[in-house]
């Protein structure tokens, strides 16, 4: 599920961000301006109204409730990652495809979304581990161990009188190895996609 909640954010992402840097709409500012004020909202002020939600829409216990809970929550920073990265692309060249005449769908998929790899690459590690490292929300919304992620599974081994601490450490080792891994081998690319797009 965090790989399908990485790759949904990412797309939605980019193609927000892309309509957000490039599209002159009507209240684009004031959007973008709500898109990333709702990260001032701590977490948990979101629990009871999204538990409410999924249960509405019946998707509690089910793999698709918990991504589309992941997707809401990461959307808004990696919409703003990618933002300002398109920002900081030269509009030159999508002019010159505007001219030849491109449409805005041809020059994203074309231009703009290859130009933004290192962006993209740097938000879906990051949108990934977020997703990786999950507790309340997946505790809450998946009270089935079937679609429990491993952090909820992890705490969920310890017994009230018998501690199994074997298997509680190979599921804490387990847990901790993928996003560490991960970090290690990726971090040049985090570092590198992030602060490509602080300057233009």
């Amino acid at each position: 599920r965090s790989i399908s909640a990485t790759i949904i954010t990412v797309l939605l992402a980019s193609l927000a961000a892309y309509a957000f840097a490039r599209m002159k709409f009507w209240g684009h500012k004031f959007f973008l301006f709500i898109v990333i004020m709702t990260m001032a909202f701590p977490t948990y002020t979101t629990l009871i109204p999204m538990y409410k939600i999924m249960a509405w829409a019946h998707l509690v216990n089910t793999y698709v409730g918990i991504v589309l809970c992941y997707v809401s929550g990461f959307l808004p920073l990696a919409t703003w990652i990618l933002y300002s990265y398109m920002q900081s692309l030269p509009s030159a060249i999508e002019e010159a495809a505007a001219v030849d005449g491109a449409s805005r769908m041809q020059i994203f998929r074309s231009i703009v979304f290859p130009l933004t790899i290192p962006a993209i690459a740097s938000t879906s590690v990051i949108t990934f581990l977020f997703a990786w490292a999950q507790f309340i929300f997946p505790l809450v919304l998946a009270s089935d161990g079937s679609t429990q992620p491993l952090t909820v599974v992890v705490a969920a081994i310890q017994g009230r009188h018998v501690v199994p601490y074997s298997l509680l450490s190979a599921a804490g080792v387990l847990a901790l190895s993928v996003p560490a891994i991960l970090a290690l081998l990726t971090n040049r690319f985090i570092v590198s996609g992030l602060i490509s797009g602080s300057v233009k």
